[in-house]
């Protein structure tokens, strides 16, 4: 019993003074850290680099040259709308204002994005496929954004569009 005790008590003395100790040297570390440290891109799905992105105008230049069902491909643009129900999909707009944007989804719906990042700058790796939306859907997409009731009603025909997989997402910083 007294072995017990005394061994409860060293265990207990240890985790106590281990705690108090390390805790303002991480502190300190924490904040030289912060000061000097550039700003990482955050990472959302399969971990990716930007190594061999290309432009949204690159991707639609892609996807007309190899006339594929899809391109596996990995491509760089600016986020336009996110899902503000759960953050489950996104639109990545061009620079050229008479382009379609992208619709974005998550493989397996294994990930989501920040509702908050609407201008922010992303980086993608997946799949790239032409499809053609159904109505439904399209109404879905425009409620998940906050469309007022008058601008889903408004969506009376399907679309084909160009649509995105990701695997992963680099949101870069601003």
């Amino acid at each position: 019993m007294l072995k017990k005790l005394l061994f409860a008590g060293t265990f207990a003395a240890l985790l106590f003074s281990c705690n108090s100790e390390s805790a303002p040297a991480e502190e300190a570390t924490t904040e030289t850290t912060e000061a000097e440290a550039p700003a990482e891109p955050q990472t959302f799905g399969e971990a990716i680099t930007a190594d061999g992105a290309i432009s949204y105008q690159d991707l639609s230049s892609k996807m007309e040259t190899e006339a594929a069902d899809s391109v596996a491909v990995k491509f760089t643009g600016t986020v336009q709308e996110v899902c503000q129900a759960k953050g489950c999909w996104m639109t990545i707009a061009s620079d050229d204002p008479d382009a379609e944007p992208i619709m974005v989804r998550f493989k397996d719906y294994g990930f989501f994005m920040p509702k908050d990042i609407a201008g922010r700058k992303v980086i993608m790796d997946g799949y790239a496929f032409v499809e053609e939306t159904p109505v439904d859907e399209l109404r879905h997409y425009a409620e998940d954004a906050g469309k007022s009731q008058e601008e889903i009603e408004a969506i009376t025909e399907p679309k084909k569009e160009t649509k995105f997989l990701a695997s992963g997402v680099l949101l870069l910083e601003e």
